[in-house]
């Protein structure tokens, strides 16, 4: 696989999605009132007809996924199998957390779980059962089944991106299913769903931020809670998100995620320790055991015998929510975790943020239902029923330093807010630049700009209604690209299975010795550490006649043969419409160990000689071997080739 040269910006994704949003804008803007009448009539008709599938979709992921990360395929990696991760654990967390779900903690964290107790879908208002209800269906909203949905959609990106050299857009994942043409016009097509989708979902989210930053400036210095200061708080953090995304990802927007992690385990600490803590554990071991009890039940359930309008505002737009950021979160996930085994990536993608924003909510979810359940600070409840921005710091005021606190949330807000946006400008300038990241800066600004005013103007065509509305419709057109690309993906990990059998047929290597070799040739052959310009004279004196033997011996049985000395001597067998064969020797350089005594002070290296294929290092050194040896290596190499695409016929 490989993908054509062309220009940096792909013209018609670009201007494709942006006349698609740009007339949405317009019409938006030109006939406010008959936009907020097709805003909702479109979800009212989505909930209504369209709701199995949201739900039916989401629970085929989450099960899938679960199956990749115990099956036989969890071992493969998203790369080279001589690949290690870009980033380390803490840090790649991190940004998982920033990108994910920043402010909708900080916008949920007090609001979802005191909404449900006041009006739980199933339970009676004001009982314990209600208590219990309301975490648990905020547990499922912000649990498993989110991550699921980025890790299926970073998983199917980084795939088909670092391990087939496909470019880092949702396009490469049809690969399997229509080939070379997802550089036509079908690729485009599903790139241009993926940018509108995730401008969409980007600015929901970019709303909801700017209603609770309004808020919480309007308790800490009286300022007026309205669309307008809404709109001015918007463009001042839109300028902050151009200044970080003109860093890119390794400085602003890694050093921001980061900062917020810190400042969110912070605050989480303060809540913890301030509040009810030893009831916030019971709470939170109780509230996992009720969410995984009943995970299957609540997967599957539509309310269908009873007709209620909890699902179309809850549940339905989650999924849509989680689905239309996808692109987004997926391809940003995707761009930090080449180098990890598909079971590493499934496990930290999905447990370890799952287990920290169950966490979250548990510790402000349930400390803001005691507060109202068992303290009767009913003013909590009834703020929160009024205009659900503000119960983060009205749920703080029951609590020592409030406005260091609410000052604390604010600035963790603002970076979520900068973070998010920056994340999306660049998510959707790789969308529109064949997956790549070293683009102009004037078009990661368009997007963050871009991004901002969407949100402006929709904030002021209908609220968070507008927004919440086109997240769930945006969301429709690539779910079904989505499931596509799933179907691309078992596809390719078929494949990828039989390769693995293919393998299986001699596990060792042929041996090394040729009639005059002796066994103490062999050990001063695997004792010895080379230097560089060593292993250079023996791939051109030994590897490459090798290669010429077996080249030659090929053409004459009519296969086409090149030999290339590009990154190392390559042998490359073509085999016409199927998977061509590599066999690569490259040096490769490592420390000295440490009981290699007689080495030169300014040789603290060495040298091996190791044989690639397709799928990157085999992490087998043929420095010393005789040409014989290294041409039955090559030929048993492409003996199992033979047989991989015999499984695949």
């Amino acid at each position: 696989m490989s993908t054509p040269v062309e220009s940096q910006l792909n013209k018609k994704v670009f201007v494709g999605a942006s006349s698609i949003i740009i007339a949405l804008l317009l019409y938006t803007v030109a006939l406010p009132k008959q936009a907020q009448s097709l805003f909702t009539l479109i979800q009212a008709s989505i909930v209504d007809n369209g709701s199995w599938f949201y739900v039916l979709t989401v629970a085929f992921i989450f099960f899938f996924v679960i199956f990749l990360g115990v099956s036989r395929y969890g071992d493969i990696r998203l790369g080279p199998d001589h690949s290690t991760p870009d980033y380390s654990l803490t840090t790649w967390i991190s940004m998982l957390f920033a990108a994910g779900m920043g402010i909708g903690l900080m916008f949920f964290g007090v609001a979802e779980p005191l909404m449900h107790y006041l009006s739980p879908p199933t339970a009676q208002t004001g009982s314990v059962a209600a208590v219990k209800e309301a975490m648990k269906m905020t547990f499922f909203h912000w649990g498993l089944h989110a991550w699921a949905i980025y890790a299926i959609v970073a998983l199917v990106l980084a795939y088909f991106s670092y391990r087939h050299n496909l470019p880092l857009t949702l396009r490469s994942a049809l690969y399997p299913l229509i080939g070379e043409r997802i550089h036509q016009w079908p690729g485009h097509l599903v790139d241009i769903f993926a940018v509108v989708s995730t401008v969409f979902g980007v600015a929901t989210s970019l709303g909801l931020g700017a209603s609770q930053v309004n808020s919480g400036f309007g308790y800490l210095f009286g300022l007026d809670i309205s669309t307008t200061n809404q709109i001015i708080i918007m463009c001042v953090i839109t300028g902050l998100a151009v200044i970080s995304v003109a860093t890119g990802l390794d400085k602003g927007i890694k050093i921001l995620s980061e900062t917020n992690m810190i400042l969110a385990i912070i605050l989480l600490l303060l809540i913890f320790v301030l509040g009810p803590t030893v009831f916030l554990l019971q709470a939170y071991l109780q509230n996992i055991g009720d969410y995984l009890a009943d995970i299957v039940h609540n997967t599957f359930n539509l309310f269908a015998y009873k007709k209620t309008d909890w699902i179309g505002g809850w549940t339905i737009f989650y999924w849509g929510w989680w689905l239309a950021w996808a692109p987004f979160v997926g391809l940003f996930i995707a761009r930090i975790s080449r180098g990890r085994t598909i079971r590493e990536f499934i496990i930290g993608v999905m447990l370890i943020p799952t287990v920290f924003t169950l966490f979250w909510m548990t510790i402000f979810g349930n400390s803001a239902i005691d507060l109202v359940h068992n303290q009767g600070i009913v003013k909590l409840g009834e703020m929160v029923s009024q205009d659900s921005s503000v119960a983060l710091f009205v749920f703080l005021e029951s609590f020592p330093l409030t406005n260091v606190l609410s000052f604390f949330s604010v600035l963790m807000i603002v970076i979520f807010f900068v973070t998010s946006c920056d994340s999306g400008a660049m998510v959707v300038d790789m969308l529109c630049s064949h997956g790549r990241n070293d683009t102009p800066l004037w078009q990661r600004v368009y997007w963050a700009i871009g991004i901002g005013v969407v949100a402006a103007i929709l904030l002021l065509a209908g609220g968070l209604n507008a927004l919440q509305t086109m997240t769930i419709a945006s969301a429709l057109p690539f779910t079904i690209v989505l499931l596509l690309a799933i179907i691309g993906l078992i596809k390719a990990l078929r494949v990828e299975g039989f390769k693995q059998e293919s393998q299986l047929i001699t596990a060792i290597p042929h041996s090394s010795n040729e009639n005059n070799d002796s066994w103490q040739m062999r050990l001063s052959n695997i004792v010895d550490f080379p230097n560089k310009t060593n292993v250079n004279k023996f791939i051109s004196q030994v590897v490459s006649p090798a290669f010429d033997s077996v080249a030659k011996e090929l053409r004459e049985n009519q296969i086409n043969v090149d030999i290339s000395s590009e990154d190392g001597l390559s042998f490359i067998v073509n085999h016409g419409e199927e998977q061509e064969f590599i066999y690569r020797v490259l040096a490769r350089k490592y420390s000295q160990p440490d009981f290699v005594t007689e080495a030169d002070e300014d040789e603290q290296s060495y040298y091996r000689a190791e044989v690639h294929l397709v799928e990157g290092g085999q992490d087998y050194d043929i420095m010393g071997w005789s040409k014989m040896a290294v041409i039955n290596n090559l030929i048993d190499q492409y003996h199992k080739h033979l047989h991989f695409l015999h499984l695949l016929r």
